[in-house]
């Protein structure tokens, strides 16, 4: 046999079932449009992210002397 264990039939039910899930999820995303690349249909105001930095990274920055504040 190829596989050393067989799993149980309720296993094989509930791998079937999550496989359908996912195709299913894939063939919805697979369908919608495409982002527009013209420029005037971009947004003109996006918000930069917030970098936080850790006490830990903070400490190795400044022993390699990079200081970050």
């Amino acid at each position: 046999m190829p596989y050393e264990e067989i799993a149980t039939p309720a296993e094989l039910h509930a791998d079937c079932q999550a496989v359908s899930r996912r195709l299913q999820e894939a063939a919805v995303r697979a369908t919608r449009p495409a982002p527009s690349i013209h420029f005037d249909e971009l947004p003109r105001e996006t918000p930069k992210r917030e970098i936080e930095i850790s006490e830990a990274a903070q400490r190795l920055a400044n022993a390699l002397h990079l200081h970050l504040d």
